[in-house]
């Protein structure tokens, strides 16, 4: 049916692989991640697919630098004129504090996953939080505003969600951590609104116990930032859920941020009682996007990135 719906969608999807960059030449920027690990990382995976559909005359590698080496790093950016800069772990605290300086959520968060060249000087950001809120708007169509959340976990991707939805007017941002002072740590991002309990279900005299049973559930939106589940495991054993899936009520959104597997034991759980529940990939893909606007003040070809992420995770 040449004049049919499928051809249109074959056509569109053939389109957007066509690399429309000109051939690399002594005029092609350069973007690069740096990590350690970084073998891993599908930001080259990202972002190569982001200058291809765009045809910006971008190339964008994966650099390892190892613990400690940041400032080496930053000083070769600096010298090779490298236009952009990711930046996954080890490394996020250390950029932060060797940049030239950081806009203020990254500055907050003293953490850094974008450097950005502004008239010379290496400038922090993070597009963590941002890119949470874009993936979310983009799965579920939420607005956080007035919202009770509950984030499980309180690491640097915690954080930078809990100070995200504190901004973009969550009225109750709840961070459950087995470790308590991590949690009020993490919870402070969110300022006033902002409340942290034990991600613990064992303590005898129960007011631990009865906080994370109520924030859970009269959470609107329930975050899991835990590695819980991560690696491929997908059985649907408690084992491997940072938390009771009974204990989160059938009317709140669960957003997982693990993007691999696909569906993680808690996302099959809520699935089955009928839960809305969303993975990590679009986090993943709109930080990236957003980091792409700010190095080139291109809208991202975010349909593109996401396709290209797909094509490799089916993959491994």
């Amino acid at each position: 049916q040449r004049d049919g719906s499928v051809w249109t969608r074959i056509w569109v999807v053939a389109e957007s692989t066509i690399d429309r960059r000109p051939p690399v030449s002594g005029a092609t920027r350069l973007a690069a991640v740096i990590g350690d690990p970084v073998r891993h990382s599908l930001s080259p995976t990202l972002l190569g697919a982001a200058f291809a559909e765009t045809g910006l005359d971008w190339t964008y590698v994966a650099l390892e630098v190892a613990d400690g080496s940041v400032r080496g790093a930053l000083d070769g950016m600096r010298a090779f004129g490298i236009s952009g800069l990711s930046v996954t772990m080890p490394h996020k605290a250390a950029v932060a504090a060797l940049v030239d300086r950081c806009v203020d959520d990254a500055a907050a968060l003293g953490a850094v996953n974008c450097v950005v060249v502004e008239e010379g000087q290496l400038v922090g950001y993070n597009t963590d939080g941002g890119g949470f809120l874009d993936g979310l708007a983009h799965d579920s169509g939420m607005d956080v505003t007035g919202r009770r959340v509950v984030v499980l976990g309180a690491g640097g991707a915690a954080r930078a969600v809990v100070q995200a939805l504190a901004g973009a007017g969550a009225s109750e941002v709840v961070v459950a951590n087995r470790t308590l002072e991590r949690a009020e740590e993490a919870a402070a991002m969110a300022g006033s609104v902002g409340r942290a309990v034990e991600l613990s279900l064992g303590h005898s005299d129960g007011r631990l116990e009865g906080a994370l049973v109520d924030a859970l559930g009269g959470a609107e939106l329930v975050v899991n930032a835990t590695s819980v589940g991560m690696g491929g495991v997908s059985e649907m054993s408690t084992i491997h859920q940072p938390v009771d899936p009974a204990l989160i009520g059938v009317g709140s959104v669960v957003v997982d941020l693990i993007y691999y597997p696909a569906e993680t034991a808690l996302m099959a759980a809520m699935r089955v009682r009928g839960v809305e529940t969303y993975g990590g990939l679009s986090m993943l893909v709109c930080q990236a996007a957003r980091a792409f606007t700010l190095w080139t003040g291109v809208e991202a070809p975010v349909v593109a990135m996401r396709a290209a992420a797909q094509d490799v995770l089916a993959s491994r």
